[in-house]
């Protein structure tokens, strides 16, 4: 299914009907898609409608406008609340998504009810010295490449040479990206969700595994102790999608915790 909100075209799929449950809707994370909440989406649906999103430029949703941060993601998400009467609805998020569903349970806390987060992203890690020295070279060289771009004749060839530059600097994720979903990448993780944690009134479950490198652990703690009604489950020996390759042990505690 799908529909335009927000100077988008949404890609949504209904698992499932409407039951006297509320509706569930999962948010997918960076780089991903509704196929990797296919499984979950499945066995949930078995009593209560779930609604899976494909985010703006990512599966068949179409990219967002100008450059994007959490809270426009999350106005979208809003928006589709709304569109299909599904207030009050519970949230399953991954990654990304649970940056997005942050925002929203802080901000919007009238529009959802429970929510289920699993390597929830959105805390921003403290640089080591080694990493604070990278930063500062990357800004230096960045720096004088910008300098020389404004050289009538360097233009060109100083675009080139900070193209390279940011290769050389940039995550994996960052680099998979082009020019204009840089931008997008570097306002999300640039944001950190951290002060909306004192905020969120509704009871969480975060789900994580043990040797997540990319959320590590003890952000899921921090996360636990700073949401006033959280809670955290460990899958021991798993990693940032843990939730997925245990997927029947997750849709198991989920649902303990949503009914």
């Amino acid at each position: 299914m799908q529909t335009e909100l927000c100077g988008v075209k949404l890609h949504y799929e209904i698992y499932g009907e409407r039951t006297e449950l509320p509706t569930l809707l999962m948010l997918h994370g960076w780089g991903c898609s509704i196929k990797h909440f296919e499984p979950v989406a499945k066995e949930m649906s078995r009593d209560r409608m779930a609604v899976v999103i494909d985010f703006p430029a990512h599966g068949e949703s179409s990219r967002p406008p100008q450059p994007w941060g959490v809270p426009e993601f999350a106005d979208v998400v809003c928006a589709l609340i709304e569109e299909l009467d599904i207030r009050k609805c519970d949230i399953i998020a991954h990654s990304f998504g649970g940056r997005v569903a942050l925002w929203i349970a802080s901000h919007n806390p009238e529009l959802i009810g429970r929510m289920v987060l699993t390597g929830c992203a959105g805390i921003k890690k403290e640089q080591t010295e080694a990493q604070k020295k990278r930063s500062d070279e990357f800004k230096k060289k960045r720096s004088s490449l910008e300098r020389l771009a404004k050289v009538p004749g360097f233009r060109s060839i100083a675009d080139k040479l900070i193209k390279k530059l940011q290769t050389k600097y940039g995550s994996a994720d960052y680099n998979a990206l082009d020019d204009e979903m840089k931008k997008t990448f570097v306002k999300i993780v640039s944001q950190d969700l951290r002060p909306c944690l004192k905020d969120i009134k509704a009871s969480v479950l975060l789900v994580w595994g043990s040797n997540d490198a990319d959320t590590p652990l003890w952000m899921g703690q921090i996360m636990e102790k700073e949401i006033c009604d959280a809670g955290l489950v460990v899958f021991e020996n798993d990693d940032h999608f843990a939730y997925l390759r245990q997927w029947p042990r997750f849709v198991q505690v989920t649902k303990a915790f949503l009914t």
